[in-house]
């Protein structure tokens, strides 16, 4: 019976994604969403409450799984043997490649951006991925300062300038209808210059 209802949970996520991604977030709807599945809409409510848990569900299932994984290499037993910059670079392969690679990631980010002056989703896609990865990194980026890797600053303000740098170079292929996917090679060029000019910023002085 478990396996079945985590089938069926799954089952509602994957086509709440395509549902989001036909028709944005603003006018999917829950009625729309049980004529896809079949079924009631109590059972669909028996999974998510609302939209907008649905939502963040979707965000994370679909968009936000794989930065959480780069977010915990941040953690990683091995941080303390490997050096600033090495840590960076294996950080900033793992988001970017989801930035170019993923297309049902991608997918999610352009509805985000279409719908987010209109409602509240930009905040849930927020909450429900990037601000745990901005909130480890600037920890991260603390813990560097302390030890003298980076000189002294506001660490959120260093991970948001980080993120920033990291996304420079690929920020076109959001408003592009499609874009070819980034070799391996490309990527770690795109990192590389990235984290270069971050270290020319922010090594102590």
């Amino acid at each position: 019976m478990k396996v079945r209802t985590e089938a069926r949970r799954e089952a509602i996520v994957e086509a709440a994604a395509l549902l989001f991604q036909e028709v944005g977030y603003e006018r999917a709807s829950m009625n729309e969403l049980t004529k896809r599945l079949g079924g009631s809409k109590a059972t669909l409510y028996g999974y998510f409450p609302s939209k907008e848990s649905l939502f963040v569900e979707v965000v994370r299932s679909v968009a936000t799984v794989h930065l959480s994984e780069a977010v915990a290499q941040l953690a990683a037993p091995d941080k303390d043997e490997v050096t600033l910059e090495q840590m960076l670079r294996r950080f900033g392969e793992r988001m970017l490649f989801v930035l170019t690679n993923e297309s049902s990631a991608l997918a999610v980010y352009r509805m985000v951006m279409a719908e987010a002056g209109r409602s509240n989703i930009g905040m849930l896609f927020y909450e429900a991925g990037p601000s745990d990865c901005n909130e480890v990194l600037s920890t991260w980026m603390a813990e560097a300062m302390n030890r003298g890797e980076l000189h002294q600053a506001d660490p959120q303000v260093k991970a948001a300038q980080f993120l920033a740098l990291l996304t420079a170079e690929v920020q076109i292929r959001f408003y592009q209808p499609a874009s070819q996917p980034l070799e391996v090679a490309q990527i770690q060029a795109l990192v590389g210059r990235a984290v270069e000019m971050f270290l020319l910023g922010a090594a102590p002085r």
